[in-house]
């Protein structure tokens, strides 16, 4: 059965970290949630002032966080002595579990910073496992070229054109899909999203039609139930973001960084950081 959409969560501009300017779409509020999605931003600017201040050092957890750059250059590091650059094409895939403190600050005081920040929820069996990383470069990416454009798999598995594909991400929950498609001018294509997952498509260049409906620029087009999707391009080609996973369907408490199920984790994790218990 093919996937409509079952909901707009338009982008809203916004600030975060110490004043980059970002859009905010999934997680503008706790009701434009897309379980097990807790968040999406888009980070957007050619000018330095929207983006140089960066994201110094702050803790998570709870959840996953997945940096995937588009543009520009970032620098993350981490307490547990991971660091390295992000890069156009790059991406960051980080579960903070019991907690982890980072940092993502700009490599660049001119030109184009331009990706996203996708945060997934953990289950409450999950939220406390020790916290890990994946840095993935733009050539370990799956890339799949088709005549209809180009396919960019992070994460899950893709069977298309008669072939199977792996993202190179490995060994994380809610067995999410995560892929950047690009479609040239007036070409469609359709890809399989199990039934069991829930998600949304995001489009940020061009124009395109899910189904028979017209996508907005920067709105997370929320999916229906069913088993595939059908995305078509407009005149100028299309590029948009596939997101999906299964959902946890539990109670959320949310402060800031900090992701659990009660108000009563919450506090712990807010005792734990100020003790320098977080990370233990």
């Amino acid at each position: 059965m093919m996937r409509a959409i079952k909901r707009r969560v338009p982008g809203v501009d916004s600030m975060d970290g110490a004043g980059v300017r970002i859009r905010r779409s999934v997680g503008k509020s706790q009701f434009a949630r897309i379980d097990p999605f807790l968040m999406l931003d888009c980070f957007s600017s050619d000018d330095p002032d929207d983006y140089i201040a960066g994201f110094p050092a702050h803790p998570h957890r709870g959840f996953e966080t997945v940096t995937y750059m588009l543009d520009g250059l970032m620098k993350h590091r981490d307490h547990m002595g991971n660091e390295g650059i992000l890069r156009p094409g790059s991406v960051q895939w980080m579960t903070a579990g019991r907690g982890v403190i980072h940092e993502e600050m700009p490599q660049q005081e001119n030109g184009l910073m331009r990706g996203f920040q996708l945060w997934v929820n953990l289950p409450a069996s999950e939220k406390m496992k020790p916290a890990a990383y994946q840095n993935i470069e733009p050539e370990e990416i799956t890339e799949i070229s088709l005549e209809q454009g180009l396919i960019r798999l992070v994460a899950g598995s893709l069977d298309i054109g008669g072939l199977h594909y792996e993202g190179p991400v490995s060994g994380i929950s809610r067995q999410p899909i995560f892929m950047e498609v690009r479609l040239n001018s007036g070409e469609a294509i359709e890809l399989p999203v199990a039934k069991v997952l829930s998600g949304f498509v995001y489009l940020f260049e061009g124009t395109a039609e899910l189904g028979e409906e017209t996508l907005a620029i920067h709105e997370a087009a929320e999916l229906s139930e069913g088993d595939r999707i059908r995305v078509s391009a407009g005149e100028t080609g299309a590029r948009f973001m596939l997101i999906a996973g299964q959902a946890i369907n539990e109670p959320i408490a949310q402060y800031g960084p900090f992701v659990m199920n009660t108000m009563d984790e919450i506090e712990q994790a807010i005792s734990d950081y100020r003790a320098n218990r977080l990370t233990d």
